[in-house]
């Protein structure tokens, strides 16, 4: 993850990204600034559902237009930022903090529901644990890479793994049936 609380607070505001001349139709040049893309990834090995869910979650905010009323990666990054600021199961703080907004959009079309809050609660704490899995198999995989520690692959746990990976894929071809 790679960031500190003191950071959390300075990357609200987007930085802008580097100038970029564009050259005008009157023939003089524009100097324009970029939007920089949003970066944030968790290197779990693919061990975990979180890349295959944040697909999709973006596909689905991308092809609806509503990038902040769909959960995806951002709004995860966000929650964990909050977490480092806030403390662990906070979420009410989380919530109810200005700079961490964006965590309430998805939810603004349930307000209305009466156990509303506990259900943003409990998806927020299924959510950090999700990523807490996936942040704790990255730190292992970063650890057996520094130790340059390798499975083999007559290693009972890669023919699990290999396993693993074609149910997988059977089930979400599946899906698409």
């Amino acid at each position: 993850l790679g960031k500190r609380a003191e950071d959390v607070k300075g990357d609200r505001e987007l930085r802008p990204g580097p100038p970029r001349d564009e050259l005008r139709s009157n023939g003089r040049r524009e100097e324009k600034v970029e939007k920089p893309r949003f970066m944030f990834n968790i290197a779990d090995g693919g061990f975990t559902e979180l890349h295959t869910l944040w697909q999709n979650e973006e596909r689905a905010a991308i092809s609806s237009g509503k990038l902040n009323e769909i959960w995806h990666r951002r709004h995860d990054y966000w929650l964990l930022a909050g977490i480092v600021l806030h403390g662990y199961a906070r979420w009410q703080d989380i919530q109810n903090d200005a700079q961490f907004a964006i965590i309430n959009e998805p939810f603004k079309t349930e307000a209305n529901k009466g156990n509303f809050l506990e259900m943003k609660n409990k998806f927020l704490a299924r959510r950090f644990k999700l990523l807490e899995q996936a942040l704790v198999i990255e730190e292992q995989l970063r650890r057996a890479a520094y130790l340059n520690l390798s499975q083999e692959p007559a290693h009972p746990a890669m023919a699990l793994h290999a396993r693993f990976a074609e149910a997988e894929c059977l089930a979400e071809s599946h899906q698409h049936l």
